[in-house]
């Protein structure tokens, strides 16, 4: 080409640009792969070179949280990081189907003000900021959101028709019961395991009874309940002492005692609906008047009299756990009254009050419903509340940890007799927690319990920040290496020779069946 020809038809500037792709479990043509191929088919007409690419595959767009690759790219845009101008997303949809639309737009904006201007590749318009252009993606902006609005609501009125035909939806069977997957003519196939999901997509499940043992456990709560007279907390203090565990595989506690003796599930009833999480929104409870029932869908295991009997017997004794926050207090003045002081673990071993964890919720904490009272605590009340608070932030550890580990498909219980967390039942877990403590030099030790760790497979010691209000890290190492070593841990343990971790995550992947020398 000559220079006159070359001055008529000049080199088109290439466009560095980032493509973002996103799909939840919509419809085939939002694929990644079609995504992909609309955007490379798009930006060869335009000249664009794409030079990154961020992704949420499997990601729903009703929201930021859960989408790392939208939070990647706005922090790589707005930090400076981003070695491109353009940002090409397929339609409006995938960028998101955000409730408020202001909030799509926002995001859009923070780009926008970063120097990097987004495209819609599919869309019959020009993101060029004219007002036809912002009209349209206003209007399309509302048509993504309403899209996930429908969704939703159809949704619910097929899972509602389910329930009320008797099929189970989603959530686990609970003590005494089991998931039995039923074809699509009724005909029964299988019992569902803890971590089996159903693989046809025409089956249902139902409840059908558990282990006898397990059967046996639900008829024996009620029984000691109604004929007896057994408070929630005597029963789950029985269950432990039994070393009976709930379902979940963790000790008792009054509330898991009273989702038992309240659940209609156990005399065959399906109710669904209780609380509900619509589009990413916070979770609520429902009035009754919105639940989904279906009564004799299930075959009972507990009489329907003793269940009847039971109800009354728990509204007339629990009636505090539907009270206002006045008739909190009046409790609590009532217990004070009768005990001449007040602690959490006296206020949890009352019966005709609420735990100290609901007041906790209600009023930001127990100290704070102390002072609405006029109780001062004694003055080893820090050391008290300290000791009970660390107690309650081991548990919540131990139960997160049990939570994590069911959710990769491992199996986790806890040996309340021993005090330990056996895993995938290969090896054990010993599980402790300490303050932490300044020396004469200032500097923070952590002093560890050693009278179990002989006893374990593996060691952990939560270590708390000065203060003891938050977990500064987690000690995680082989109990062979513990045992006879120093109780006081300094600042790093590196007389110890073991390994200090942000979370409990290595533990989580122990279950998965990694090996403790690919983990520490």
């Amino acid at each position: 080409m000559d220079k006159v020809a070359a001055a008529q038809f000049p080199e088109r500037r290439i466009v560095r640009a980032a493509q973002y792709l996103r799909m939840s479990k919509e419809h085939q043509i939002y694929s990644i792969d079609n995504q992909k191929d609309a955007i490379r088919n798009y930006a060869e007409i335009m000249g664009y070179d794409i030079v990154a690419t961020y992704e949420d595959a499997g990601r729903s767009g009703l929201s930021l949280g859960g989408r790392p690759g939208l939070q990647q790219m706005l922090a790589d845009v707005e930090s400076g990081r981003a070695d491109f101008e353009t940002i090409v997303v397929y339609d409006v949809s995938r960028w998101g189907r955000f409730q408020n639309i202001d909030e799509s737009a926002s995001y859009e904006y923070r780009c926008h003000m970063a120097g990097v201007r987004i495209e819609f590749c599919a869309e019959q318009f020009l993101n060029d900021g004219s007002i036809g252009s912002d009209v349209l993606k206003a209007i399309k902006r509302s048509m993504a959101a309403e899209h996930s609005r429908m969704l939703s609501q159809k949704t619910f009125i097929g899972q509602a028709r389910l329930i009320r035909l008797g099929f189970r939806q989603g959530g686990k069977p609970g003590l005494g019961l089991r998931r039995q997957v039923i074809d699509h003519s009724g005909r029964p196939k299988l019992i569902l395991s803890e971590h089996e999901q159903k693989s046809v997509h025409t089956d249902r499940t139902i409840l059908v009874p558990g282990p006898p043992k397990e059967v046996a456990t639900v008829r024996w709560i009620f029984r000691q309940f109604v004929k007896n007279h057994l408070t929630e907390l005597e029963l789950a203090r029985l269950l432990n002492k039994r070393g009976v565990l709930t379902d979940l595989g963790r000790p008792w506690k009054r509330e898991t005692v009273r989702g038992v003796l309240t659940n209609e599930k156990y005399i065959g009833t399906n109710v669904w609906n209780r609380r509900s999480r619509k589009l990413k929104a916070k979770a609520v409870s429902n009035p009754s008047e919105q639940w989904v029932r279906a009564e004799g869908v299930f075959e009972p295991i507990v009489d329907r009299n003793l269940f009847d009997r039971a109800q009354i017997i728990h509204r007339a004794l629990y009636a505090h756990l539907r009270v206002t926050n006045e008739e909190m207090l009046a409790a609590l003045k009532k217990v004070l009254a009768r005990e001449g002081a007040l602690s959490s673990s006296i206020i949890n071993a009352a019966a005709d009050c609420p735990a100290a964890s609901q007041y906790h919720y209600r009023f930001g904490s127990v100290l704070k419903a102390y002072e609405l009272i006029g109780y001062q605590p004694p003055k080893n009340w820090q050391f008290i509340t300290s000791k009970e608070r660390l107690a309650s932030v081991r548990a919540q550890a131990i139960g997160d940890l049990l939570d994590a580990i069911e959710r990769i498909g491992g199996k986790a219980t806890y040996d309340t007799q021993n005090d330990l967390l056996r895993i995938n039942d290969e090896f054990t877990v010993a599980i402790e927690i300490a303050r932490c403590r300044a020396s004469d030099h200032g500097y923070a030790f952590w002093s560890m319990d050693t009278q179990r760790q002989s006893v374990a497979d593996i060691f952990t010691l939560i270590r708390m920040s000065p203060g003891d209000l938050v977990i500064r890290d987690y000690l995680i190492a082989p109990a062979s290496k513990i045992v006879g070593r120093p109780a006081l841990l300094a600042n790093n343990g590196a007389q110890l020779d073991t390994y200090l971790f942000p979370s409990l995550t290595p533990l989580t992947r122990l279950a998965g069946r990694a090996s403790v020398e690919n983990i520490l």
